[in-house]
């Protein structure tokens, strides 16, 4: 098993890309801290993993809040022990063209998709630096590497991501840890519910595979820079978006 005696954080675990994740993290011998803001959700991932056999346990936390984040990362901590891999995967959107996007709105997408990075792996971080070792994997997304329209808030947050991530590769590499970012393209999760289906058939079409992106697509890219087998790969930004046209 890849990730034998490992201990994953997955934040936005609850549902989505990072529910999936959870499991095929937890497949791969893993155990796994579930962070979510979505009590009912994350308990309920939390008892299906345990159902399969995987150890798993649910941390609600508002990532967004640097002192709710600490406390989470302390409870991890003391039940796990250690924290070997950091996936900042949480995240929302909240859509709008630029005349007609809310400020409220703008800074809650940065709250969360932005800040809420900063503030989980400065809660992990000083874990990861006493053990010489840790993999930090963070979700940006082609919005962020290329802008979409109707989406100045998620975009810039995205971008910050990369920004932060080949930061922190400079920073922490001499000291064992492996900070990546993977970039999505259209995954088939909720977060594309409001899309038009017309629109998303030209979406389909810009992409060789004529077909969305699924969440284990992006699961998979997340093991494959959690495994040892990505040791030697820092700063990079892995895009997964079946080679869609820019």
């Amino acid at each position: 098993m890849r990730l034998q005696y490992k201990t994953v954080v997955i934040t936005g675990g609850a549902n989505g890309i990072g529910a999936v994740a959870a499991k095929l993290f937890g497949k791969n011998g893993a155990q796994i801290a579930i962070v979510d803001f979505d009590k009912k959700a994350g308990e309920a991932k939390a008892q299906q993993l345990h159902e399969l056999g995987i150890e798993a346990a649910f941390f609600q936390a508002d990532v967004s809040d640097s002192e709710n984040v600490k406390e989470m990362a302390t409870k991890v901590i003391e039940q796990f022990g250690k924290v070997d891999i950091l996936i900042n995967n949480a995240g929302i959107t909240k859509d709008a063209m630029m005349l007609k996007l809310e400020v409220d709105d703008f800074k809650r997408v940065i709250d969360v998709n932005l800040t809420g990075v900063f503030n989980c792996t400065q809660a992990f971080l000083p874990t990861m630096l006493s053990q010489g070792k840790g993999k930090i994997i963070n979700t940006s997304s082609i919005a962020g590497t290329g802008g979409n329209i109707g989406q100045t808030n998620y975009a810039a947050a995205k971008a910050g991501v990369i920004g932060m991530t080949r930061t922190w590769a400079k920073e922490f590499g001499r000291q064992g840890i492996n900070v990546n970012a993977v970039a999505p393209g259209f995954i088939e999760t909720d977060m594309i519910d409001t899309i038009p289906e017309k629109i998303l058939g030209q979406i389909k079409m810009m992409t060789p595979y004529t077909r969305l992106g699924t969440p284990e697509d992006v699961a998979n890219a997340y093991l494959f820079l959690a495994s040892d087998e990505s040791d030697f790969i820092n700063g990079t930004v892995l895009e997964v978006d079946g080679g869609m046209l820019k």
